[in-house]
């Protein structure tokens, strides 16, 4: 049983869709938070459209925002709540991912998952369980859900791009080389970038350097000059 998202959808900017970006947004936020970026990357992939879901579930850490799952030293929940939930985020997302791809009429060689935060955790759980590989994976201030066991559950293998600041007070830095060791142990074409100076966010060189990634992983070729 799967829960169904609501989202914003940025359509492209060329009229005709070639390629998709979904957003996954982190706690206590929504789609529209990161759906913004979409402003600085459309011109850049004028035939991508931006797609940002909101979490399933009311954020009990910022009321006006949304969670994908709680966070027990934030809002009081068990660890056994907390995964039971991730477990069924993953699942939600997945289903999203499928009908995302229906919708658009794109094959997952043309879809990107940019996850920021809970967001990115998500995307590094959920998309290496589906059959058929997504174009690429942008993880950005996150870490992997289950970085010992992680290995035994892909199926398929998306290049990944992971971003973190040096200087994350929510997500510790250290989760990047955690998350990064472990993509490489288990095959996967991994990329990493350190946006330094910055804590839990997206700096402009990490946008820069995401929006290469997403270029290269779907095929757009790069202005010349």
């Amino acid at each position: 049983m799967t829960r169904e998202l609501q989202f914003k959808r940025r359509p492209p900017a060329s009229g005709q869709t070639g390629s998709v970006v979904v957003f996954l947004h982190g706690y206590g936020a929504d789609g529209a938070d990161l759906l913004g970026l979409a402003d600085p990357l459309a011109p850049h992939m004028p035939d991508t459209a931006f797609i940002a879901p909101d979490a399933p579930e009311p954020c009990a850490g910022a009321p006006m925002g949304f969670q994908w799952f709680p966070i027990p030293w934030i809002d009081g929940s068990s660890d056994e709540e907390a995964s039971e939930a991730a477990l069924q985020a993953v699942k939600d997302v997945d289903a999203f991912i499928s009908q995302m791809l229906a919708q658009e009429g794109v094959t997952p060689d043309k879809l990107i998952v940019f996850g920021f935060s809970q967001g990115a955790m998500l995307a590094l759980r959920a998309l290496p369980l589906r059959d058929v590989p997504v174009a690429g994976i942008v993880a950005c201030s996150g870490r992997l859900l289950d970085p010992e066991s992680f290995a035994d559950t892909v199926l398929s293998k998306p290049p990944v791009l992971l971003m973190h600041g040096d200087q994350d007070e929510v997500v510790p830095p250290g989760h990047f080389n955690e998350a990064g060791q472990a993509l490489e142990a288990a095959g996967f074409e991994t990329f990493g970038h350190v946006m330094e100076g910055t804590g839990h966010g997206i700096a402009p060189d990490g946008l820069s350097v995401a929006l290469s990634f997403m270029m290269a992983k779907l095929g757009i070729e790069m202005p010349e000059g």
